[in-house]
């Protein structure tokens, strides 16, 4: 999952990007609300993190442009203790949870998930598609009830997918999503296809119908055969 996160104290924002990213997630930073703007325009994100205090402007306005965009994005407001008024001005506009300073970043990565779950798989904890469950929690899958053992990639690869049913995703959108913004400027996206056919193998190997599509010169579909 791809998260944006917006914060100007370096050292919080360090400690969220490094623990956020040991989970797995692909991290972008901003610590200015220009660069974070920039950066809402440039890409899409799964979940912003934001503060609302910034120095150079409102966090609120950031909102505001998310909701305008209309990208669909996981939206958490970074609040200080006394911002009442700001943090239901947030929620107002269409966040969907707030955190108050100081916090632990445990506590923020399960909001993190709560709004991910909430927003692409319908609150549930467990995500099912034909024989395969995965647990976004501790990063296992199984099909047909038996553990499938992939590699980081694989298995973020395997959940872009199941938030994108009967989607047709282009190469680099997949290549954004899961290795992060600097994709774009690679020569080609090569390397992607070894990914998505290690994946399709073990999926097809574990007793999955061949879910994994490939639309020559637009991109990838998962979808029931």
């Amino acid at each position: 999952m791809k998260i944006l996160l917006v914060e100007d104290e370096p050292s919080l924002l360090q400690a969220m990007r490094q623990y956020l990213e040991e989970d797995g997630y692909v991290v972008t930073t901003a610590a200015t609300f220009a660069k974070a703007s920039m950066a809402l325009n440039d890409y899409d994100y799964d979940c912003v993190v934001v503060d609302i205090g910034l120095p150079d402007g409102n966090g609120l306005n950031l909102i505001r442009q998310l909701k305008t965009a209309e990208k669909g994005s996981g939206l958490i407001i970074i609040s200080a203790k006394d911002s009442l008024d700001d943090k239901l001005t947030g929620l107002e506009l269409g966040s969907d949870d707030y955190i108050t300073k100081p916090f632990h970043l445990p506590e923020l990565n399960a909001r993190i998930k709560s709004v991910l779950r909430r927003r692409f798989f319908g609150g549930n904890n467990l995500i099912r598609y034909g024989e395969i469950v995965a647990d976004p929690l501790s990063h296992q899958v199984t099909v047909a009830g038996q553990p499938l053992e992939l590699t980081e990639k694989e298995y973020h690869l395997l959940l872009f997918f199941l938030a994108n049913v009967n989607r047709l995703l282009t190469k680099s959108a997949i290549a954004e999503y899961v290795w992060g913004d600097h994709m774009d400027m690679a020569d080609s996206h090569d390397f992607l296809y070894t990914h998505i056919k290690n994946l399709r193998r073990k999926l097809i190997d574990a007793g999955c119908p061949d879910y994994i599509k490939t639309r020559y010169g637009a991109g990838y579909l998962f979808t029931t055969p």
